[in-house]
């Protein structure tokens, strides 16, 4: 990935994705308006922060990338395999449960919250559709990053192998240590599951970035980026819910056709 500033904001962006066709961004922590322990630049109610902090952070973020704030569209991320088709901004509408996110549209910009799951982006270059999905070991086990990839083929055409797919920062394996229930998931869900978990001092860890990929090749992606970015290990940058303890924010990702 690469790593730009504007306007005090540093956001990364996936090597991978042309330039002018589209605008996205995964965004570092700092710069924003929270305090301690959401500091600073918290895109997220549900931490505990307030919601005058969160959209302050928000508004700094879209004025960052030069997108209208007002055209955002987002989700309310529940951990499952939903897709929600986005042909206009949220509004004030109350959102969808839902940890997929699609359009084709310009002037709709999508917007997720992350703090140890993996953001992943993708686009659709002949089709120049865009889509979005949040997905931590239940969204991996369930192949949520397969239900975006399904809903553009369905909705706009796409076809799977010409999709661009990047999966952004994320816990990564060597501080992902999970217990029986995930590793017995991850058993069933996988096949050569053994290739997801290692065990590092006697302990089963979890590798969300390969998962998530993988799931992405069965839906047959091809084209794919992976940040190998460890939220945990760099939190100087990201927020890590497992680092933090759960006491920390969120960091936003975007994406939107120019």
């Amino acid at each position: 990935m690469r790593a730009h500033t504007a306007n005090g904001l540093t956001f990364f962006t996936f090597e991978s994705f042309p330039n002018g066709s589209l605008t996205h961004a995964i965004f570092a922590r700092a710069g924003g308006v929270s305090p301690q322990p959401w500091a600073s630049l918290n895109m997220s109610i549900s931490t505990g922060d307030s919601l005058e902090n969160t959209r302050a952070n928000r508004a700094r973020a879209f004025d960052a990338l030069g997108l209208p704030f007002d055209s955002m569209a987002d989700v309310w991320q529940v951990h499952g395999v939903e897709t929600v088709r986005a042909d206009e901004p949220r509004g004030g509408r109350d959102p969808i449960k839902a940890d997929g996110l699609i359009t084709d549209r310009r002037g709709v910009a999508l917007f997720q919250r992350f703090a140890d799951c993996a953001p992943i982006l993708l686009f659709d270059p002949k089709r120049r559709a865009l889509g979005m999905v949040h997905a931590g070991w239940r969204g991996a086990v369930n192949r949520a990053a397969a239900s975006p990839v399904k809903t553009m083929m369905e909705s706009y055409g796409s076809r799977p192998a010409d999709l661009i797919a990047g999966i952004g920062p994320c816990i990564g394996p060597d501080h992902y240590e999970v217990g029986p229930e995930v590793a017995d998931a991850v058993r069933r869900s996988f096949p050569n599951a053994d290739e997801l978990l290692i065990t590092q001092n006697g302990k089963i860890h979890f590798d969300l970035w390969a998962a998530n990929a993988r799931a992405l090749r069965e839906a047959g992606v091809e084209q794919i980026e992976i940040a190998g970015l460890c939220t945990a290990c760099h939190t100087e940058h990201f927020f890590s819910h497992r680092a933090e303890s759960g006491r920390t924010g969120r960091f936003g990702a975007v994406i939107a056709l120019r």
